[in-house]
């Protein structure tokens, strides 16, 4: 099974690592620092560099349908490396932390719009969550002030988690319709932001909300009878 360096430290950005497996389904790793699409949150990219310093694009990182395995998916054309070789895992970092700083944006929408989460999405240039709310009017300048606002108290934000019997004894817990909680054994994985939010959650973070940076709503959509889309964007 692969050490999922990532859950010690979101912020680690490389690591060494030996190869596992191959296939055509992708790379596998006995440890990574890559991130594999899970919760909405979008696989990493970056580069895997073999030792002779041959370096191999990955485009992005997923979980193995079967296995649940994490996979490295290298850019077609290249050479691949063999089970039982060394390399160096390295993140575009610039890439990852945007996802983080999306990904904790997304709780602090949590806490600012009421209503269950039907669907969401980050990516590194934009990210939303989908609610239902059927009959609520929500405006763009509000919500994007209310976010700010949260952005700026600059709170704490840290991993945890939970037993199985605590979460089914508070299933208010789970906002998300369409995303299982991240099970890791037979605990839950949780995220807190001190003061404002607390849901299970297996995402990347980062450590305050202050790292976030200043963002904005730049559309609100109607998806459906009852789901309102909200997209949200850098203010940079």
């Amino acid at each position: 099974m692969t050490r999922l360096m990532f859950r010690e430290d979101a912020y680690a950005q490389n690591c060494n690592a030996t190869v596992t497996s191959i296939s055509d389904r992708g790379i596998e790793l006995d440890q990574t620092v890559f991130y594999a699409t899970a919760g909405g949150q979008s696989g990493d990219i970056g580069t895997l560099t073999l030792s002779d310093g041959t370096t191999l694009p990955v485009v992005t990182t997923v979980k193995d349908r079967e296995t649940g395995r994490i996979l490295h998916i290298i850019a077609d054309d290249h050479p691949l490396p063999a089970v039982g070789d060394t390399i160096t895992a390295e993140l575009d970092w610039d890439n990852r932390h945007k996802l983080m700083r999306f990904h904790t944006c997304l709780h602090l929408l949590c806490a600012v719009i009421e209503g269950d989460v039907t669907g969401g999405n980050i990516a590194a240039h934009k990210a939303r969550l989908d609610f239902n709310l059927p009959e609520l009017t929500l405006d763009k300048d509000e919500i994007s002030e209310k976010l700010n606002e949260l952005i700026a108290r600059d709170a704490d934000v840290y991993d945890g988690e939970i037993s199985v019997a605590e979460l089914k004894a508070n299933p208010e817990l789970v906002r998300t319709m369409s995303v299982q909680p991240p099970m890791d054994g037979h605990s839950i994985r949780t995220v807190t932001i001190e003061g404002i939010d607390f849901q299970p959650c297996g995402g990347t973070h980062v450590r305050k909300t202050g790292e976030i940076g200043k963002v904005m709503v730049s559309k609100i959509e109607k998806k459906g009878r009852q789901n309102r889309r909200i997209n949200i964007v850098f203010d940079d």
